[in-house]
């Protein structure tokens, strides 16, 4: 249903808006709008969707409150100058060319999509959030001016983050930050209700995960060698595929799904018989010295450490012989 008004109400409205602007008010509202004489600015019963309108503006008018969506994206917006403060709904303003979220509703009953722009950084965007946060496929450098507080998921990818810091605290669904190019996940929430995925970056560490993830946890595709600071709780499986580890000390002590640890340099038949037995309450150690006469040669060169006390001398020179020749083979 478009706006309904009475003649007079209409007359009124047309002496603060232009006839362009009303007929661009009533074909983009589904429900009601009303210019607030109060604010100057335009309310929305209902939803409001301009999508594909070509706008590089909200054509010079201002929302105030909209009961329901308020979609923008498909645009050329340079600014969220004009938009409203509040919206009961979702508010989307993906696939414009934004450099900047200043301007933005600072309340958000649902979700917010500010995706595929060209924003740098978050400042500007609302602080608490009922539904979902989007804002992959932007240049985001830094998570400054993130909402804190997300009741579903929160999704940055595909982006040019160095650094979580600013990142929300509390996400009630999944924290999605693959594809970026971070070194460390100082600052990513610390509750996270679903699924955490930080793969295809550039993490030699896991120091900043969440202790707790309520769903998967995804580290695959980075440069790390231990999983020190990782989860001790994983509800669903734990992805650490194609890194360079040669320990399995720090990972969790709890996972309700599987351990996908294959494309590392020690092989994934070695790694998952030790976790199992880590499982089963041994400590990394206890397990490694359990299984140590059943591992391969060149996976226990490569597990070899010093506070490996079963390792008799002899053992530990052929060992380290071994790891230097697989070391040489591998400049060749």
């Amino acid at each position: 249903m478009r706006n309904l008004k009475t003649y007079h109400q209409l007359f009124e409205n047309i002496q603060e808006l232009t006839p362009e602007q009303v007929k661009w008010l009533n074909k983009c509202t589904d429900g009601g709008w009303k210019l607030n004489s109060q604010t100057g600015l335009v309310d929305v019963d209902g939803d409001f969707v301009c999508s594909k309108h070509d706008l590089t503006d909200f054509k010079g008018i201002r929302f105030g409150v909209v009961s329901g969506d308020f979609i923008c994206e498909y645009n050329q917006l340079i600014s969220l100058v004009g938009s409203p403060q509040d919206v009961g709904g979702h508010f989307s303003c993906s696939n414009n060319q934004l450099t900047t979220l200043e301007g933005a509703p600072q309340k958000v009953g649902e979700s917010f999509y500010c995706a595929h722009n060209r924003l740098t950084s978050l400042v500007g965007s609302p602080q608490k959030i009922g539904g979902h946060f989007d804002c992959d496929y932007n240049q985001l450098t830094s998570l400054g001016g993130a909402p804190q507080e997300i009741s579903r998921y929160f999704s940055c990818k595909h982006n040019q983050l160095t650094s979580l810091e600013g990142a929300p605290q509390s996400v009630g669904g999944y924290f999605y930050c693959q594809n970026n190019r971070l070194t460390s996940l100082v600052g990513s929430p610390q509750s996270v209700g679903g699924d955490f995925s930080c793969s295809n970056n550039q993490l030699t560490s896991l120091e900043g995960a969440p202790q707790k993830v309520g769903g998967w946890f995804n580290c695959e595709d980075n440069q790390l060698t231990t999983l020190e600071g990782a989860p001790q709780e994983v509800r669903g499986s734990f992805f650490c595929e194609n890194n360079q580890l040669t320990t399995l000390e720090g990972a969790p002590q709890k996972v309700g799904g599987l351990l996908n640890c294959e494309d590392n340099p020690v092989s994934e038949e070695t790694l998952k018989s030790i976790f199992f037995l880590m499982e089963k309450r041994k400590s990394y150690l206890q397990a490694v010295e359990s299984l140590w006469s059943k591992i391969p040669l060149e996976d226990q060169a490569l597990l070899y450490r010093t506070g490996f006390e079963w390792v008799s001398p002899e053992e530990r020179r052929k060992l380290e012989a071994v790891r230097a020749y697989y070391g040489f083979k591998g400049m060749i």
